[in-house]
C-alpha cells in the first residue's frame, strides 16, 4: 500500500523523508513536487487549509501512485499544543480533524458551519489506524483543531478548548488535507509534533528543531503500522 505524507512547509517534509531509508526519487506536480521513499510519497502542500486541500486533491489525481493507489493520506508537521496535557517536544495524533474556524460568528457567538445548516466540521481518522500509531509513537491521541489564524492569545485559547474540549492540539492543513482524502475516499489520519504552547505568542519558547527531530522519530517507528494498515481492521471493530 503507498501512503501520501502531507506536509505544509519544506523542512516538515524532509523531517517526514529522514525517517524512510532508500533512494529518493522526486515526481514534479503542478506548483509541487513529491518526494518518494519506498512506499511513502511526501510533499509540502504549502501553509493553511486551502492550500493543503489543493495540493493533496492534485497528488491523488496526479497519477503518481497508478500502479499501486494510495491507501492513506496523512497529514503531518509540527504544531501548537493545549500544554499541559501535551508537552512541547510531544507527539499527538487525531482522534478527529477538527474545523475550529469554519462557520460564522453572531451575537451569541460562533456557530460551527455545520450549526449553519451545510458542510462539516469533523473527520474521524481509523480508530484502529489511531490506537496503532499512538501505541507505536508514544502519541497522546485525541481532537486536533485545523484554524485558520493561528491563535495568539490565552482569551482566544480558551475559547477553543470551551469549544471543544479535549482538544490537544491546533494546526492549519489537517482539515484540507482530511477534505481532499474524503472526495477521494481515502482514509486519512493526522500526525503532529509539538513546537510550542497555544496561547500568547512567545517565539523564544518555542522549539522547533525538537519538533521536527520528533516528527522524524515519529514516522521511522509508525512507518510500518502505516505501510501494514488494512482498512478492514476497523470495519472488524
Amino acid at each position: 500500500m503507498r501512503v501520501l505524507v502531507v506536509t505544509a512547509v519544506p523542512v516538515e517534509r524532509d523531517a517526514v523523508t529522514r525517517a524512510f531509508g532508500g533512494a529518493e526519487e522526486r515526481v514534479a506536480l503542478p506548483g509541487a513536487e513529491l518526494h518518494r521513499r519506498g512506499a511513502f510519497d511526501v510533499l509540502a502542500g504549502g501553509a493553511g487549509p486551502a492550500a493543503a486541500a489543493a495540493a493533496t486533491a492534485f497528488a491523488l489525481a496526479s497519477g503518481a501512485s497508478a500502479s499501486a493507489p494510495y491507501g492513506l493520506v496523512v497529514s503531518a508537521g509540527i504544531g501548537g499544543a493545549f500544554t499541559p496535557v501535551t508537552p512541547l517536544g510531544s507527539l499527538v495524533v487525531a482522534d478527529g480533524i477538527v474545523a475550529a474556524d469554519l462557520g460564522a460568528e453572531t451575537a451569541d457567538g460562533f456557530l460551527p458551519v455545520t450549526a449553519l445548516g451545510f458542510g462539516r466540521d469533523r473527520f474521524t481518522p481509523p480508530p484502529a489506524l489511531v490506537r496503532k500509531v499512538a501505541a507505536a509513537t508514544g502519541a497522546a491521541d485525541g481532537p486536533v483543531l485545523t484554524v485558520s489564524t493561528v491563535t495568539g492569545s490565552a482569551e482566544r485559547a480558551g475559547a477553543l478548548l470551551a469549544a471543544h474540549p479535549g482538544a490537544l492540539a491546533e494546526a492549519m492543513e489537517g482539515f484540507g488535507v482530511a477534505e481532499a482524502a474524503a472526495r477521494a475516499d481515502v482514509p486519512v489520519l493526522e500526525v503532529r509534533a509539538v513546537s510550542n504552547a497555544v496561547g500568547p505568542r512567545d517565539r523564544d519558547a518555542w522549539r522547533i528543531g525538537d519538533a521536527l527531530a520528533a516528527l522524524t522519530d515519529a514516522f521511522g517507528k509508525a512507518a510500518p503500522v502505516l505501510q501494514g494498515w488494512n482498512s478492514h481492521e476497523d470495519l472488524e471493530g
